[in-house]
Protein backbone atom coordinates (compact mmCIF):
# COMPACT_ATOMS: atom_id res chain seq x y z
CA UNK A 1 0.00 0.00 0.00
CA UNK A 2 2.11 2.33 -0.73
CA UNK A 3 0.12 5.38 -1.40
CA UNK A 4 -1.08 5.18 1.96
CA UNK A 5 0.57 8.02 4.51
CA UNK A 6 2.21 5.84 7.35
CA UNK A 7 3.37 6.43 10.71
CA UNK A 8 5.86 4.33 12.15
CA UNK A 9 6.51 4.08 15.84
CA UNK A 10 9.62 1.52 17.68
CA UNK A 11 9.32 1.59 21.15
CA UNK A 12 13.31 0.68 21.13
CA UNK A 13 13.66 2.40 24.86
CA UNK A 14 11.41 -0.69 26.09
CA UNK A 15 12.11 -3.59 24.02
CA UNK A 16 12.26 -6.76 23.97
CA UNK A 17 8.39 -6.91 24.82
CA UNK A 18 8.37 -10.46 25.03
CA UNK A 19 9.65 -10.24 28.55
CA UNK A 20 7.27 -7.39 29.98
CA UNK A 21 4.48 -7.56 32.29
CA UNK A 22 0.55 -7.04 30.99
CA UNK A 23 0.70 -4.47 33.28
CA UNK A 24 3.69 -2.70 31.57
CA UNK A 25 2.76 -3.44 27.76
CA UNK A 26 -0.78 -1.64 28.63
CA UNK A 27 1.01 1.43 29.69
CA UNK A 28 3.42 1.29 26.84
CA UNK A 29 0.80 0.57 24.11
CA UNK A 30 -1.44 3.12 25.58
CA UNK A 31 1.26 5.97 25.35
CA UNK A 32 1.71 4.95 21.72
CA UNK A 33 -2.48 4.95 20.93
CA UNK A 34 -2.60 8.30 22.19
CA UNK A 35 0.05 9.75 20.40
CA UNK A 36 -1.56 8.00 17.04
CA UNK A 37 -5.05 8.88 18.23
CA UNK A 38 -3.90 13.08 18.32
CA UNK A 39 -2.04 12.57 14.95
CA UNK A 40 -5.95 11.61 13.47
CA UNK A 41 -4.72 8.35 11.92
CA UNK A 42 -7.58 6.14 10.51
CA UNK A 43 -5.96 2.74 11.53
CA UNK A 44 -2.82 1.71 13.67
CA UNK A 45 -1.22 -1.95 12.89
CA UNK A 46 -0.08 -3.95 15.71
CA UNK A 47 2.44 -5.77 14.03
CA UNK A 48 3.88 -6.55 17.78
CA UNK A 49 2.84 -10.21 18.21
CA UNK A 50 3.60 -9.91 22.13
CA UNK A 51 1.07 -6.64 22.14
CA UNK A 52 -1.43 -8.62 20.13
CA UNK A 53 -1.74 -11.17 22.08
CA UNK A 54 -1.42 -9.18 26.00
CA UNK A 55 -3.49 -6.19 25.29
CA UNK A 56 -5.41 -6.10 21.66
CA UNK A 57 -8.89 -7.05 23.54
CA UNK A 58 -8.37 -4.68 26.52
CA UNK A 59 -7.93 -1.85 24.60
CA UNK A 60 -8.87 -2.28 21.23
CA UNK A 61 -12.35 -0.16 21.87
CA UNK A 62 -10.87 2.81 23.53
CA UNK A 63 -9.80 4.73 20.41
CA UNK A 64 -11.52 6.31 17.52
CA UNK A 65 -9.13 4.93 14.48
CA UNK A 66 -9.06 1.22 13.63
CA UNK A 67 -7.27 -1.17 15.34
CA UNK A 68 -5.37 -4.52 13.56
CA UNK A 69 -3.76 -7.22 15.48
CA UNK A 70 -1.10 -9.14 13.93
CA UNK A 71 -2.09 -12.62 15.47
CA UNK A 72 -6.64 -12.25 15.79
CA UNK A 73 -6.12 -10.87 12.09
CA UNK A 74 -3.68 -13.83 10.44
CA UNK A 75 -5.19 -16.98 12.57
CA UNK A 76 -8.25 -17.97 10.30
CA UNK A 77 -5.53 -17.89 7.36
CA UNK A 78 -3.78 -20.03 9.03
CA UNK A 79 -6.33 -21.93 10.48
CA UNK A 80 -7.38 -22.81 6.61
CA UNK A 81 -4.68 -24.52 5.94
CA UNK A 82 -4.41 -27.80 4.90
CA UNK A 83 -2.63 -29.12 7.59
CA UNK A 84 -3.02 -31.62 11.09
CA UNK A 85 -0.48 -29.97 13.00
CA UNK A 86 1.26 -26.73 13.21
CA UNK A 87 4.35 -24.88 15.45
CA UNK A 88 4.67 -22.15 16.37
CA UNK A 89 7.74 -20.06 17.62
CA UNK A 90 7.17 -16.54 19.83
CA UNK A 91 8.05 -14.36 22.72
CA UNK A 92 7.43 -16.07 25.88
CA UNK A 93 4.41 -13.66 26.69
CA UNK A 94 2.81 -14.62 23.15
CA UNK A 95 3.02 -18.41 24.46
CA UNK A 96 2.10 -18.04 27.47
CA UNK A 97 -1.23 -16.37 25.99
CA UNK A 98 -2.06 -19.12 23.95
CA UNK A 99 -3.28 -16.30 21.58
CA UNK A 100 -2.67 -18.22 18.51
CA UNK A 101 -3.40 -22.24 19.54
CA UNK A 102 -6.83 -20.34 20.93
CA UNK A 103 -6.57 -17.75 17.57
CA UNK A 104 -6.68 -21.30 15.49
CA UNK A 105 -8.97 -23.31 17.61
CA UNK A 106 -11.62 -21.36 17.28
CA UNK A 107 -12.38 -21.59 13.49
CA UNK A 108 -10.52 -25.02 12.86
CA UNK A 109 -10.78 -27.06 16.03
CA UNK A 110 -8.88 -30.13 14.56
CA UNK A 111 -5.75 -28.61 13.44
CA UNK A 112 -3.63 -29.20 16.64
CA UNK A 113 -1.17 -26.07 17.54
CA UNK A 114 2.11 -26.41 19.45
CA UNK A 115 4.22 -23.97 20.48
CA UNK A 116 7.54 -23.12 21.38
CA UNK A 117 9.08 -19.57 23.14
CA UNK A 118 12.08 -18.53 21.84
CA UNK A 119 13.10 -15.92 24.55
CA UNK A 120 16.59 -15.19 22.96
CA UNK A 121 15.96 -14.96 19.56
CA UNK A 122 14.53 -11.32 19.39
CA UNK A 123 17.90 -10.30 20.79
CA UNK A 124 19.37 -12.65 18.23
CA UNK A 125 18.17 -10.46 15.46
CA UNK A 126 18.56 -6.98 16.85
CA UNK A 127 22.30 -7.84 17.66
CA UNK A 128 23.51 -9.29 14.58
CA UNK A 129 24.78 -12.37 15.77
CA UNK A 130 22.86 -14.91 14.14
CA UNK A 131 26.24 -16.78 13.27
CA UNK A 132 27.39 -16.54 16.93
CA UNK A 133 28.14 -19.85 18.51
CA UNK A 134 25.74 -19.09 20.83
CA UNK A 135 23.02 -18.28 18.33
CA UNK A 136 23.22 -21.31 16.16
CA UNK A 137 22.75 -23.00 19.65
CA UNK A 138 20.16 -20.69 20.74
CA UNK A 139 18.16 -22.09 17.08
CA UNK A 140 19.27 -25.38 17.11
CA UNK A 141 17.69 -26.28 20.39
CA UNK A 142 14.66 -24.18 19.22
CA UNK A 143 14.04 -26.58 16.22
CA UNK A 144 15.54 -30.13 17.79
CA UNK A 145 12.50 -28.95 20.61
CA UNK A 146 9.81 -28.32 17.87
CA UNK A 147 10.62 -30.75 15.35
CA UNK A 148 9.99 -33.68 18.33
CA UNK A 149 6.57 -32.27 18.24
CA UNK A 150 6.17 -33.26 14.22
CA UNK A 151 4.44 -29.92 13.16
CA UNK A 152 3.83 -30.03 8.98
CA UNK A 153 4.81 -25.92 9.13
CA UNK A 154 5.54 -23.76 12.03
CA UNK A 155 4.80 -20.28 12.12
CA UNK A 156 7.27 -17.06 12.63
CA UNK A 157 5.37 -15.46 15.57
CA UNK A 158 7.25 -12.67 16.34
CA UNK A 159 8.12 -9.67 13.65
CA UNK A 160 12.00 -10.96 14.56
CA UNK A 161 12.01 -14.23 13.73
CA UNK A 162 11.76 -13.87 9.90
CA UNK A 163 15.11 -12.51 9.66
CA UNK A 164 16.65 -15.77 11.09
CA UNK A 165 15.47 -17.74 8.39
CA UNK A 166 18.16 -18.07 7.02
CA UNK A 167 19.94 -19.71 10.01
CA UNK A 168 16.71 -21.93 10.67
CA UNK A 169 16.69 -22.86 6.82
CA UNK A 170 19.94 -25.35 7.92
CA UNK A 171 17.66 -27.08 10.00
CA UNK A 172 14.74 -27.53 7.91
CA UNK A 173 13.59 -26.73 4.65
CA UNK A 174 12.61 -23.31 4.30
CA UNK A 175 9.26 -23.91 2.92
CA UNK A 176 8.50 -25.45 6.70
CA UNK A 177 8.44 -21.97 7.68
CA UNK A 178 5.01 -19.20 7.85
CA UNK A 179 6.15 -15.82 8.12
CA UNK A 180 2.55 -14.03 9.12
CA UNK A 181 3.46 -10.71 7.61
CA UNK A 182 2.48 -10.88 3.95
CA UNK A 183 -0.96 -12.11 4.99
CA UNK A 184 -1.37 -9.81 7.34
CA UNK A 185 -0.44 -6.85 4.82
CA UNK A 186 -3.38 -8.11 2.52
CA UNK A 187 -5.79 -8.72 5.28
CA UNK A 188 -5.25 -5.33 6.03
CA UNK A 189 -5.54 -3.67 2.38
CA UNK A 190 -8.92 -5.67 1.81
CA UNK A 191 -10.39 -4.89 4.91
CA UNK A 192 -9.42 -0.93 4.41
CA UNK A 193 -11.05 -1.45 0.70
CA UNK A 194 -13.95 -3.13 2.27
CA UNK A 195 -14.69 -0.40 4.44
CA UNK A 196 -14.12 2.70 1.57
CA UNK A 197 -10.89 3.51 3.97
CA UNK A 198 -8.38 2.40 1.17
CA UNK A 199 -5.92 5.37 -0.16
CA UNK A 200 -5.73 4.97 -3.47
CA UNK A 201 -4.13 8.13 -4.84
CA UNK A 202 -1.63 7.75 -7.48
CA UNK A 203 1.10 9.61 -5.82
CA UNK A 204 3.24 7.63 -3.02
CA UNK A 205 2.53 8.50 0.27
CA UNK A 206 4.61 9.91 3.45
CA UNK A 207 6.57 7.77 5.41
CA UNK A 208 7.63 8.88 9.29
CA UNK A 209 9.85 7.05 11.80
CA UNK A 210 10.00 7.98 15.55
CA UNK A 211 11.75 5.92 17.75
CA UNK A 212 11.44 6.02 21.99
CA UNK A 213 15.56 5.76 22.24
CA UNK A 214 18.61 5.98 19.87
CA UNK A 215 17.60 6.68 16.52
CA UNK A 216 20.77 6.82 14.77
CA UNK A 217 20.88 2.92 15.91
CA UNK A 218 17.53 2.44 14.88
CA UNK A 219 18.34 3.64 11.68
CA UNK A 220 21.03 1.03 11.23
CA UNK A 221 19.14 -1.50 12.06
CA UNK A 222 15.86 -0.59 10.20
CA UNK A 223 17.97 -1.36 6.87
CA UNK A 224 17.27 -4.80 7.78
CA UNK A 225 13.88 -4.32 6.68
CA UNK A 226 13.66 -1.29 4.63
CA UNK A 227 15.26 1.60 3.75
CA UNK A 228 14.90 4.56 6.27
CA UNK A 229 16.94 7.22 6.19
CA UNK A 230 15.72 9.41 9.25
CA UNK A 231 13.95 9.12 12.32
CA UNK A 232 12.81 11.38 15.27
CA UNK A 233 13.33 10.82 18.75
CA UNK A 234 9.46 10.68 20.46
CA UNK A 235 9.09 12.28 23.95
CA UNK A 236 5.61 11.00 25.14
CA UNK A 237 5.51 13.85 28.05
CA UNK A 238 6.32 16.27 25.63
CA UNK A 239 3.55 14.95 23.41
CA UNK A 240 1.20 14.73 26.34
CA UNK A 241 1.75 18.52 27.05
CA UNK A 242 0.49 19.38 23.48
CA UNK A 243 -2.46 17.15 23.42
Amino acid sequence: MPEEDCIYFGDTLHMPYGEKSKEQLLEFSKQAFSYFESRGVKAVVMACNTTSATVYDTLKNDYTFKLYPIIQSVTEILANLNVKKIGVFATPATINSHAYKNGINAVNKKMSVVEIPAPEWVKIVENGTARSDFAQQELRAGMEKMMKLSPEKIVLGCTHFPFLLSELGNFVPAPMFINPAKSFAEFIKRDLEKSDAFHDKQIRGREEFFVSSEPEKFIQTAQMFYPVKSAELLDFDAVEVLS
